[in-house]
């Protein structure tokens, strides 16, 4: 067997053998295939696609490129996992949630790269957390804790790696074999034994519509299943941000505010719902309403803001910071973005909001590229809100005058104004459980 056979075999419509994969990915992975081989074959797979059992087989081999973390003394880890979004600070309120029910939280999250933010400079965001523990120190943390988040330390999944950046470079990321292959590979290196997948659908998320968030969301399922890891995918919106802060240190502080009960109502929802099948899946609670009103609970007496000074601290958080989110360190600039016209919000693009806040500095154009962590976006006005001529819509924080003057007027312009409310979509989509 060769790498030129199996392009061809791909190139022709065929399906790969499992020993056909493997030998692709062990060999990319070592270096004995060539880049330019590879794109060859990534390309086939874009426009051809695989079968089920092939993007299972691709899974499989991916994950085991590399390290597989051992979790089983921890029992039941249930891991959630979003496909990506603009102002998604979830896991920053889900996982102290969920450790308050005495369920493991032990997670490995990553940095963002392009518009869309990582939970890993959010949480870096607050003065001294540390991100960098080893496996050792992580597995202790979440005996000890019940919670410990980290950036990943291990070698897990190699050969994502090199694929993720490889299929950027060919303009090769929206195919639905290879999205579920590279998530779902690095979720099974990463030991949970179930895991819950927010599958994005929108203008801010690589599904743009909710029929490839299905074929998405059902190709992630099987694998999950054909595994051993019993997965829930829950569909939702990300046709406008998460929430009102999109940035670093601005999320956490609205993560913190909802903790302690201020909640704005798309975040609740998806909070609730994606809990609640976590909940589930751990053994805590087979009735979904029930789990949210639970949860409802644990934020009311306090618990799980509790939980989450715990978490902060235990990594070496300053929680002075969570205490009193005015500690934080303010953008030099804070400029306001005005209304030109009466009417109803009817759209705000997700992604080109996210552009905005990358622009200045709360995100990576390049992996080298270094945060702001203080800078972003406030929305004050989303879809389906009534606004006056001269009303702020939003603010934009950052540390240069001439910058914010011109991501203001760009932000201006992603707001559509209409005279019609529109109607409004649902914040969960669908359930795929």
């Amino acid at each position: 067997m060769n790498i030129q056979e199996i392009i061809a075999k791909k190139r022709d419509k065929l399906e790969l053998s499992k020993e056909e994969i493997e030998y692709f990915i062990t060999n990319y992975t070592n270096g004995k295939i060539a880049d330019y081989q590879a794109a060859a074959l990534v390309m086939a797979i874009y426009i051809n696609g695989m079968s089920d059992e092939e993007t299972t087989n691709l899974t499989l081999s991916m994950a085991h490129s590399g390290d597989i973390l051992d979790l089983s003394e921890l029992g039941t880890v249930v891991d959630k996992h979003s496909t990506g979004g603009i102002g998604d600070k979830v896991t920053l309120i889900l996982a102290p949630i969920i450790s308050s029910f005495d369920i493991p939280v032990a997670k490995m999250s990553g940095r963002g790269l392009g518009y869309t933010g990582g939970t890993i400079d959010k949480l870096e965001s607050i003065p001294g957390y540390k991100t960098n523990l080893t496996i050792q120190e992580f597995i202790q943390n979440v005996k000890k804790n019940g919670i410990s988040v980290i950036s990943q330390t291990l070698n897990l999944a190699p050969a994502d790696k090199k694929l993720y950046a490889l299929r950027d470079t060919i303009s090769a990321t929206e195919s639905i074999p290879l999205i579920s292959s590279s998530i779902m590979s690095k979720k099974i290196a990463a030991g949970a034994n179930k895991i819950v997948l927010d599958v994005t659908c929108g203008s801010g998320a690589f599904m743009k519509n909710l029929k490839q968030a299905e074929s998405l969301a059902k190709m992630m399922k099987k694998i999950g299943d054909l595994a051993n890891k019993q997965t829930v995918c829950i569909i939702t919106n990300m046709d406008e941000p998460l929430g009102k802060a999109v940035g670093n240190s601005l999320e956490v502080i609205e993560a913190v505010e909802f903790l302690k009960g201020k909640m704005e109502q798309d975040v609740k929802e998806v909070i609730l719902e994606l809990g609640s099948y976590m909940i589930k899946l751990a053994g805590k609670g087979e009735n979904i309403e029930e789990n949210k009103q639970k949860i409802l609970e644990n934020i009311a007496n306090g618990k799980a803001y509790e939980k989450f000074k715990n978490w902060i601290s235990s990594q070496g958080g300053d929680v002075n910071f969570l205490e009193n989110v005015q500690n934080f360190k303010k953008a030099k600039y804070i400029t306001p973005v005005v209304a030109q016209k009466n009417g109803y919000v009817t759209s705000l693009n997700a992604q080109k909001v996210g552009e905005i806040s990358m622009n200045l500095g709360a995100g990576r154009i390049q992996k080298e590229d270094t945060i702001s962590p203080e800078v972003g976006i406030i929305l004050e006005k989303k879809i389906g809100a009534e606004v006056q001529k001269g009303e702020i819509l939003a603010y934009i924080y950052a540390n240069n005058e001439e910058l914010a003057n011109k991501q203001a007027k760009n932000l201006e312009e992603v707001y559509e104004i209409q005279e019609n409310k529109p109607k409004l979509k649902k914040n969960i989509l669908e359930i795929i459980a």
